[in-house]
């Protein structure tokens, strides 16, 4: 299975105070937003869920997930850096 990955890496504030996650493909998001994200409804959350599976299923462009990840992170308020050593 492909895993979707992103051309531009994203770096998020987990829960535990002063821990980061860089997060550089779909299934990396996929696993957080459904094993690791600090809320468990939400617009985005749902659209960003099934853009992820859209990418593994190939159907979608990675980015596109990349996008969807960063609206449900704007949503559930978690800090997001993305990556700008690229």
């Amino acid at each position: 299975m492909e895993t979707g990955t992103w051309r531009d890496p994203i770096t998020f504030v987990t829960p535990k105070v002063g821990q980061y996650l860089t997060i550089s493909n779909t299934a990396e998001a996929a696993r957080v937003l459904l094993d690791h994200w600090p809320v468990e409804h939400g617009k985005a959350l749902k659209r960003a869920k099934a853009a992820c599976l859209a990418v593994l299923h190939g159907d979608e462009n990675p980015e596109t997930a990349r996008e969807a990840f960063l609206k449900a992170a704007e949503e559930a308020g978690v800090l997001v850096r993305p990556d700008d050593s690229n």
